[in-house]
This record gives structure tokens, C-alpha cells and sequence, in this order.
């Protein structure tokens, strides 16, 4: 396990109840200096492979990227890794429907919200818009994924749906599938083509 493997792991036992001391010695170690709070685990995919077509090493660089487990954990992450907590500086993503959660949880830690980024739906829907509909489609063939595309989009509920919002439901149908096209759409994002809130995100961490 990488040192900053076993920094995020020890922030996520420190969330659900454990003691801080081992969160504490790895970020003052490492050391952390920022801490990218995303929804989930096919946000970090995302970020962390952008960050590696752009050439960063975002652990090299002293930055932290972890996933919550939701929305609504941003308050009690906010606390333990921001002013309240360890004092690092926070940044991250979220979708626009949990903004809300985001604003609430960041003032409540007391901790500044201009390095946070709304997606205009979500992950998903911004990656999609940003490759078009049919490179998507390539690339879930190049994946081995288009017979399971075409069974699900020969669904009778997917008739009314948009292209997009067709794409977007079939990344979610299946455990890890989020997570792995995460990678892959934003790995297939030329500079120009990535969404204005990931290219945010990174420009300022």
C-alpha cells in the first residue's frame, strides 16, 4: 500500500468512529497538503486519470483525492480534514443536486467553498457531453461492453430516453461499471474536451 493509500484509509476509519493519531502522523509525514473530497469511487477514477494525461502525480504532489461515500458525509469529512481538523486545504466535486449538502457542510467546518466545483448533472452526464454520444459508444465497444449496450438500450423504459440520458443510465447498471468508465471517458478526453468542472478542480490543486 502506497503511504497515501494508507493515509485515506486511515482518514476513512477515523470517519466511521476510529481515533485520529494515525490520520494525523501520515498527513504531517507525507506530507498532505490538500484534500479532494469527491462523491464516490468512479469520481476518483476520473480525477486521478485526467491527472495523469496532464503528467501529475497528484500523491507526489502532497494531494490527498478520496471518496466519501456520499454526498451527505461532506460536514463530518470537511471537520476532520479541514479547519476544524488536520487544516488541510479542501477542494472537490459534486453533482448539482447534492450541492446543497456541500454549501451546509463546508460552513458548518468552517472551511472555504471556492475550491469546490458542481457538476451540471453529474459525473457521468458531463463525460458523455463532452465525447458526443457515438465516441462513447466506441469506446464501450472497445471495452467488450456494446452486446450489454444494445440489450439494455432494447429495453421497453429506455424508448423515451434521450441518447445521453440512455448512456448515462447503462453506466450504472452494473457494480464497478461507474467506476471503470470513469477511467476510461476521462482518459479519452482530449485538453480541450474535458469538463469545465474537472479541468477546474485540477487547475487549482
Amino acid at each position: 500500500m502506497t503511504d497515501m493509500g494508507a493515509f485515506r484509509e486511515a482518514v476513512a476509519a477515523w470517519a466511521v468512529g476510529g481515533t485520529d493519531g494515525p490520520a494525523r502522523e501520515l498527513a504531517a509525514r507525507l506530507p498532505v497538503r490538500t484534500a479532494v473530497l469527491l462523491e464516490g469511487p468512479s469520481d476518483v477514477a476520473a480525477v486521478l486519470a485526467l491527472a495523469g494525461r496532464r503528467g501529475r502525480d497528484l500523491a507526489a504532489e502532497g494531494v490527498c483525492v478520496l471518496a466519501m461515500g456520499g454526498a451527505m458525509n461532506i460536514a463530518r469529512y470537511a471537520r476532520l480534514l479541514g479547519p476544524p481538523g488536520l487544516g488541510l486545504r479542501l477542494a472537490g466535486l459534486c453533482d448539482e443536486r447534492e450541492h446543497g449538502w456541500y454549501l451546509r457542510g463546508l460552513e458548518r467546518a468552517g472551511a472555504a467553498r471556492h475550491g469546490f466545483f458542481v457538476y451540471a448533472a453529474d459525473l457521468e452526464d458531463e463525460l458523455i457531453r463532452a465525447l458526443g454520444e457515438s465516441r462513447v459508444t466506441e469506446l464501450v465497444r472497445a471495452e467488450g461492453d456494446l452486446r450489454a449496450l444494445r440489450t439494455f438500450l432494447s429495453q421497453p423504459a429506455q424508448r423515451d430516453r434521450t441518447p445521453r440520458q440512455r448512456l448515462r443510465r447503462f453506466l450504472g447498471t452494473k457494480k464497478g461499471r461507474k467506476i471503470h468508465y470513469g477511467r476510461v471517458l476521462a482518459e479519452a478526453c482530449d485538453a480541450d474536451r474535458v469538463p469545465a468542472p474537472l479541468a477546474a478542480l485540477l487547475a487549482g490543486v
